[in-house]
């Protein structure tokens, strides 16, 4: 341990012993089985998103943007697992002689970053719970890594869309793991601050929602607007999805993951009894169906219609913000926490497109990362614990403050080396013909975007 007098602050990289209130309980056979099950079905959710990414671009980047969701699957995967597991660290939290870096302030520890074994070793000799938590952090991830991808469609190419991954896997999702789930200093405000159970995300509305809203916006921002959405200040053309039903089908699949999602969470990270389980689920469905009603209800009456692609994302949003609280929350408060994302998600869509000129062909900044965080803040209000509230703006505070501004100095930095957009000539043609020498439809005419005349 080096102290740094005369502040009463230390670094240390040391065996430290574990928290008090362990972020990984032992499970029993049952709950093992369960959450194992639970979790096989929960790429159903991933699967899901990749549709809706590809439902709402153009017809023209269809395949780009479905490869796009492998690939960068896999890249996140391969390096969560060669290096980002160990920051993250979870495979040996709360387990004796586990090595992390420790921040001590006014005599109480902050973890801020993992150190277990690189390339996952051990695995196989860790606790029960301790797999399952990784098996999480995997899926996580890897929905991490999909939703800045639907942002940047028609526009991002995939080398770059592959290096955020990697990225992504690398440095920004452990670290923010590990404050959450891998027994950090966020996990830890209930112990040293009582400030309730301490943050809390079972399931990962910070961790992979948030934290994929923001890297959307990043993206956004870096790569700017596809050609031709903005042609002059304050009007926006509409560049509508070209297949409504890969969209919605990505919805229902999504609901059979999230369902799952929550649910292992709830045992994994809430500690929630296996008699919760029903609850959760049910909780889930509650919050996506009252925010489906809202924007379906919104959207009718502002523009006489309901608006497909709006309320696919409203159903998205709900299902987000019950990532947060579905293991606690009662259904009624579930209903109303989905009723107010489902009112928001329309408007602010508009907002970030027509005042913000802001193009986000899958509304992931608003989908997932204002949701996420309204989650988040619902989380704090129906808790039972006092002092939750602002242990969760606490955790808001240090995502908004110092994880996205690291992830916009990553991302800036990257396009330097891996340009983001592609030229335009490649926009022009479309993304599956640039970079696949090939399109999605062969058989079909596409017809030609007049913006490009």
């Amino acid at each position: 341990m080096i102290a740094i007098p005369p502040m009463l602050l230390t670094l240390s990289l040391a065996s430290i012993p574990p928290i008090p209130a362990p972020i990984l309980v032992p499970l029993t056979d049952a709950a093992f089985a369960l959450t194992l099950g639970l979790l096989l079905l929960a790429p159903l959710a991933i699967a899901g998103v990749a549709l809706i990414n590809t439902g709402l671009g153009r017809s023209r980047s269809a395949a780009q943007a479905m490869l796009g969701n492998l690939a960068l699957i896999a890249v996140a995967a391969i390096v969560f697992a060669f290096v980002g597991a160990s920051f993250a660290g979870s495979l040996d939290a709360g387990s004796p002689g586990v090595k992390e870096f420790v921040l001590h302030a006014a005599g109480k520890p902050w973890s801020v970053l993992g150190l277990g074994p690189f390339l996952l070793r051990g695995l196989g000799g860790a606790a029960p719970q301790n797999q399952l938590a990784v098996l999480f952090e995997f899926l996580a991830v890897a929905m991490t890594v999909l939703l800045p991808w639907g942002s940047g469609a028609d526009r991002w190419r995939l080398a770059a869309g592959c290096a955020t991954a990697a990225v992504l896997a690398a440095i920004v999702f452990p670290l923010t793991a590990h404050w959450i789930w891998g027994g950090g200093w966020l996990a830890a405000l209930g112990t040293n601050f009582s400030l309730g159970a301490g943050f809390l995300d079972g399931g990962g509305a910070a961790t992979v929602h948030m934290l994929g809203g923001m890297t959307a916006l990043a993206v956004v921002w870096i790569a700017g607007p596809r050609r031709g959405k903005f042609p002059k200040e304050g009007l926006s053309t509409a560049m509508p999805g070209h297949n409504a039903t890969y969209v919605i089908f990505g919805c229902l699949l999504a609901l059979v993951g999230w369902l799952a999602w929550n649910a292992a969470g709830a045992i994994l990270w809430l500690h929630a009894p296996l008699a919760a389980v029903p609850g959760t689920a049910i909780n889930t469905l509650l919050s996506a169906s009252g925010a489906l009603a809202a924007t379906f209800s919104v959207t009718r009456f502002r523009f006489g219609k309901p608006d497909a692609s709006l309320c696919a994302n409203g159903w998205l949003a709900g299902l987000v913000a019950s990532s947060a609280c579905a293991g606690f929350a009662s259904p009624a408060a579930s209903l109303f926490i989905g009723g107010v994302a489902g009112v928001f998600t329309p408007l602010l869509v508009e907002v970030l497109e027509l005042a913000l000129s802001i193009d986000d062909p899958t509304g992931a900044i608003t989908v997932h990362g204002a949701a996420g965080l309204w989650g988040l803040i619902a989380a704090g209000f129906f808790a039972p614990q006092s002092g939750q509230l602002l242990a969760q703006l606490v955790g808001i505070a240090a995502l908004l403050g110092f994880v996205f501004p690291l992830i916009y100095l990553l991302l800036f930095l990257l396009n330097r080396v891996v340009p983001f957009r592609v030229d335009p000539d490649g926009e022009r043609m479309g993304m599956d013909l640039h970079e696949l020498g090939g399109g999605a439809y062969p058989e079909f005419v596409i017809h030609r975007d007049e913006s490009y005349r």
